[in-house]
C-alpha cells in the first residue's frame, strides 16, 4: 500500500469513527449515565465487533450481500430494530446508573453483536474494503485497513465516553437535565437510521 493511499485510509478512517453515530452516541450516553469504567467493556466490543465485520467484509461478505440483496434489507431491520430498543431505553432512563442492577450499561458482547447490524458500521466496513483492499495483495490489505480502523476508532470513541462521563456527568445529575439529555440521544439514534431508510 503507497504512503498516499495509507494516508487516504487514516483519513477515511478518523473521519468516520470520530463522526456522530449509532455507537458514539450510545457511548457519550453511557458515559454520562454509567461513567468511564463501566463503559469499557461497551467500547471494546465495537472494536471486537467492528474489526471482525470489516475482516468477514474484506474476505467476501460484502459481495455476498450485493448479490442477495434480500440478506441486507433483514440486516437493516434486524439493525433498525435494535436501534429503536436502544433509543426507547436511553429515552427512559431517569438517573444516573450507579451499579445497580437495575440500570446496566452495554455489554462487551452485546456491543460486538451489534455491530454486525449496525447500518454505519456496514457502510463503513463495505466502503473501505471496496477502496482500500487491494487485489494484488488481498490478505495483507484487508488487515491494514482492518489495524488502521481499531487503531484510530479506539481513541476517537474514547473521546465520546470521556466528554460523556467527565465533562457531562457531573452536569447531568441534575434529573431535569439528564431527561432532557436521555430523551436528545434518544432522537439522535433514531435520526441515525435516517441513512439506511434512503
Amino acid at each position: 500500500m503507497s504512503p498516499e493511499i495509507l494516508l487516504s485510509l487514516v483519513l477515511f478512517a478518523f473521519t468516520t469513527s470520530v463522526t456522530p453515530g449509532p455507537n458514539n452516541m450510545m457511548l457519550l450516553a453511557s458515559g454520562v449515565n454509567f461513567g468511564l469504567r463501566r463503559t469499557i467493556p461497551h467500547m471494546i466490543g465495537i472494536e471486537v465487533g467492528f474489526g471482525s465485520l470489516l475482516i468477514a467484509c474484506g474476505f467476501g461478505l460484502g459481495a455476498l450481500l450485493e448479490a442477495a440483496p434480500i440478506l441486507y434489507t433483514l440486516l437493516k431491520i434486524a439493525g433498525g430494530l435494535y436501534l429503536l430498543y436502544i433509543a426507547w431505553s436511553i429515552g427512559m432512563s431517569r438517573s444516573l446508573g450507579e451499579g445497580g442492577e437495575a440500570s446496566v450499561p452495554m455489554r462487551f458482547w452485546s456491543a460486538a453483536a451489534f455491530q454486525w447490524v449496525n447500518p454505519k458500521a456496514w457502510v463503513m466496513a463495505v466502503s473501505s474494503m471496496a477502496a482500500y483492499a487491494d487485489p494484488a495483495h488481498p490478505v495483507l490489505s484487508v488487515f491494514i485497513v482492518a489495524i488502521a480502523f481499531l487503531l484510530l476508532a479506539l481513541p476517537c470513541q474514547g473521546g465520546w465516553t470521556v466528554f460523556g462521563a467527565l465533562l457531562l456527568r457531573d452536569w447531568l445529575s441534575e434529573p431535569v437535565r439528564l431527561k432532557w439529555f436521555n430523551l436528545t440521544m434518544a432522537g439522535l439514534l433514531v435520526l441515525s437510521l435516517w441513512p439506511m431508510l434512503r
